[in-house]
C-alpha cells in the first residue's frame, strides 16, 4: 500500500497595506505635519531652505524633500507632543479617512486569520496608533530620531520608508516574527512608490490610477481571498 503523503503545510497569510491612498482617501504627510507645525511656519521654514529645497525639487527627490520638510517640523519638538498629535491625527484618520473598500479588504485578511502590517512612508508616529485602531499585527514607516532630553532632532531615523526600503522593512519584521519560516504575501499598493512592494508579493493587489498601474498588473491581479 502507497504511503499516503503528508499535507503540505499552511504557510501563514500576510496583508501589507500601504496607507497614503491605499488604505486612506488621501496622502496624510503632509496634512500631519500641517497638524504639527501648521501650514504658514512651514511654508516659511521651507523658505530659508530654499536652495536645498529647489535642488531636491529639480532632482525630483522625494526623500530629500521629506527630510528637509522633517528638519522643519520637529526639531526640537518634544516626542510626547508630537505623539499626542499623532494620536489625535489618527484618531481623525480612523474616523473619517480610511477607504471603504481597502478597510473591507483588511478586515477579510483578519476574518481569514492573516497577520496585517502597516507599511508605509508615513510617520510611525500616528501610523502606530492608527494601527492599534485597526488591529493591526505591525506598522512600519518613517521614523523620528529622539535625542536625550525627549526631544526630535529633526532627522529620520533609517530614512524614508518608501519603495525598496518598504520591502527591506517588512523582510525585516517577517524574520523576526516568523525566524524565517515561508509566508504567503497579499499587498495593496496604489502609487509608483509601491512598485517594489507588489514585485514582491505572491498576491500584488494595485488600487491606484490606471496611468500609474505597474506594467502587466491590472487591479484584479491575485486571487480573492475567500479563495485563497
Amino acid at each position: 500500500m502507497a504511503a499516503v503523503p503528508d499535507p503540505p503545510i499552511a504557510r501563514p497569510g500576510i496583508a501589507a497595506f500601504d496607507v497614503d491612498g491605499t488604505l486612506t482617501t488621501r496622502d496624510c504627510v503632509v496634512p500631519f505635519m500641517r497638524a504639527v507645525n501648521g501650514t504658514v511656519r512651514t511654508a516659511a521654514g521651507l523658505a530659508f531652505k530654499a536652495p536645498r529645497l529647489v535642488a531636491s525639487l529639480m532632482r525630483r527627490d522625494r526623500d530629500a524633500v521629506k527630510a528637509l520638510a522633517a528638519q522643519v517640523v520637529f526639531a526640537r519638538r518634544p516626542i510626547s507632543d508630537v505623539a499626542e498629535r499623532g494620536r489625535r491625527f489618527a484618531d481623525e484618520v480612523f474616523r473619517s479617512g480610511l477607504r471603504p473598500d481597502a478597510l473591507v479588504l483588511l478586515r477579510e485578511h483578519q476574518a481569514c486569520g492573516h497577520e496585517v502590517v502597516l507599511v508605509s512612508a508615513s510617520f510611525g508616529v500616528y501610523l502606530r496608533p492608527l494601527g492599534e485602531r485597526l488591529g493591526a499585527d505591525g506598522v512600519l514607516g518613517t521614523e523620528l530620531v529622539v535625542d536625550e532630553a525627549g526631544c526630535c532632532t529633526g532627522a529620520l531615523d533609517g530614512g524614508n520608508c518608501r519603495g525598496e526600503e518598504k520591502v527591506v522593512r517588512l523582510r525585516t519584521w517577517l524574520d523576526r516574527r516568523h525566524g524565517g519560516q515561508g509566508v504567503e504575501l497579499w499587498a495593496y499598493g496604489d502609487s509608483p512608490g509601491d512598485h517594489p512592494l507588489l514585485a514582491a508579493a505572491d498576491h500584488p493587489v494595485w488600487m491606484g490610477a490606471d496611468r500609474k498601474r505597474p506594467a502587466g498588473m491590472t487591479p484584479e491581479t491575485g486571487p480573492g481571498i475567500a479563495s485563497a
